[in-house]
């Protein structure tokens, strides 16, 4: 990626700030991502910035400010269009433990530029002079597009391990190569992965498959580095494993299949990057990374439904079957997978084996005719079974899971009528079968 813009471009009250701190006497500089991105000529919406000004400083010269982090030194100025610019001061390390380091505050810009991790992201830039202060050549390596750490690669990791998820992670994003010692340093601190906590992992994660258009590079990556295989073996293992009938591995076919998925949508692209994994490895990946239970149930979901919908023309029953098991609410998100994985096959020139807009339709005509597919969908209930006689008890469970069977094979059944002799006969056939096991 080559540099479009020497001279970033920040919203006014990023200068507001600046000039509040050092009308006071206090050094600010912007620093971090958005300057980054900023000479790049991406668009940032998260500028932070770096002060001499310790934080009881800087609450006492901004009326609305949050302590975000005031143990570390980050104070939330927020201005007047209710935006929250994160303020934080100077700080040199002290000790580093491989997941985080002991801070304390400092007094120069470059005692705190000096413990960032990339070159690329030690760049601070003066909106009030638009002067770029570059010590350790964070924008030539942009121009040259290459990544490489702040100091001696293995010291940089071994400070927090986190960083070779995030020079994966940059490098895919901005299409950067990373430079071969950075590199052998990565490779060698994989083993020490397993320090992280599954919650950063997790986020990481998540901000390559919600973040970047093209995550495809950083993902292999993971997999170049050995990251997949310290951190994600049930996705290692797709690594090389043969796709019948394609050209690609499972591996390579699940990346496409994410690229053709929404960016905003990062759990849907993390299903298809699982599908081929199967449910059992999906959970276990999710529960092990410590996904929300909301989350780890629909990703769960949308890879236990399978690699397809039913075969096109399959009977109402089977539809009904299928809508029963999978759930109506997880079609949209299921069919977006399905249109995916279609996509990757087009492109591969393989013959589709689903019709994702075919079996949409089918589906959708099922759902529009409104057939029961739960058991909660049934014209009756348990109390209608003890109003009509029956012993209550934990067969009612049984009776109402064969009442439903017997209504996703004929709908019109689906009436107190219809379906309260079938109970009874349900009933008495469960009470001799109970009494031939005594």
């Amino acid at each position: 990626m080559s540099i479009v813009r020497r001279h970033p471009r920040a919203p006014a009250a990023v200068g507001w700030i600046v000039r509040t701190l050092e009308d006071a006497g206090f050094e600010t500089w912007a620093v971090g991502g958005a300057v980054r991105d900023a000479i790049l000529g991406m668009d940032s919406v998260d500028w932070d910035l770096a002060t001499r000004a310790r934080p009881e400083q800087v609450r006492g010269l901004f009326k609305r400010t949050v302590p975000i982090g005031i143990e570390h030194g980050t104070i939330g100025v927020l201005a007047r269009d209710g935006t929250l610019y994160e303020v934080t001061t100077f700080r040199r390390d002290v000790e580093t433990h491989g997941r985080h380091a002991t801070v304390e505050f400092a007094d120069r810009l470059d005692d705190d530029l000096s413990r960032r991790d990339f070159t690329i992201n030690a760049v601070a830039w003066h909106p009030l002079r638009d002067e770029l202060h570059d010590p350790f050549g964070g924008v030539a390596d942009l121009e040259r597009g290459l990544l490489r750490t702040v100091g001696r690669p293995a010291d940089r990791f071994a400070e927090d391990y986190l960083r070779v998820l995030r020079a994966l992670r940059f490098a895919g994003r901005l299409g950067l190569a990373i430079d071969a010692p950075t590199w052998t340093a990565l490779t060698a601190a994989t083993d020490r992965l397993d320090v992280l906590s599954p919650e950063r992992v997790r986020e990481e994660l998540l901000k390559v498959l919600g973040a970047d258009e093209r995550p495809t590079r950083a993902l292999t990556l993971y997999a170049e580095s050995g990251v997949l295989a310290a951190l994600m073996p049930e996705l290692a293992a797709l690594v090389g494993a043969p796709r019948p009938n394609r050209p690609v591995d499972g591996w390579s076919f699940a990346l496409a299949a994410v690229e053709a998925l929404p960016l905003r949508r990062p759990l849907l692209r993390l299903a298809a990057l699982l599908q081929l994994a199967g449910p059992r490895a999906a959970a276990q990946l999710l529960v092990r990374l410590r996904f929300a239970n909301a989350q780890t149930e629909l990703v769960a979901a949308l890879v236990g439904a399978g690699l397809g919908p039913p075969p096109r023309g399959a009977p109402a029953a089977d539809l009904r079957r299928w809508l029963s098991r999978v759930g109506p609410a997880r079609l949209r998100d299921l069919t977006r997978l399905w249109c995916a994985q279609e996509r990757v096959d087009r492109a591969l020139g393989v013959p589709a084996p689903v019709d994702a807009a075919g079996a949409w339709r089918e589906l959708r005509r099922e759902l529009r005719d409104g057939a029961p597919l739960r058991v909660g969908d049934l014209a009756l209930d348990g109390n209608d079974l003890i109003r009509a006689g029956l012993k209550p008890g934990p067969h009612f469970g049984h009776i109402l899971g064969a009442l439903l069977e017997r209504v996703l094979d004929d709908p019109a059944l689906n009436h107190k009528d219809a379906l309260l002799p079938l109970a009874r006969e349900l009933a008495e056939e469960g009470s001799e079968a109970r009494g031939r096991r005594r």
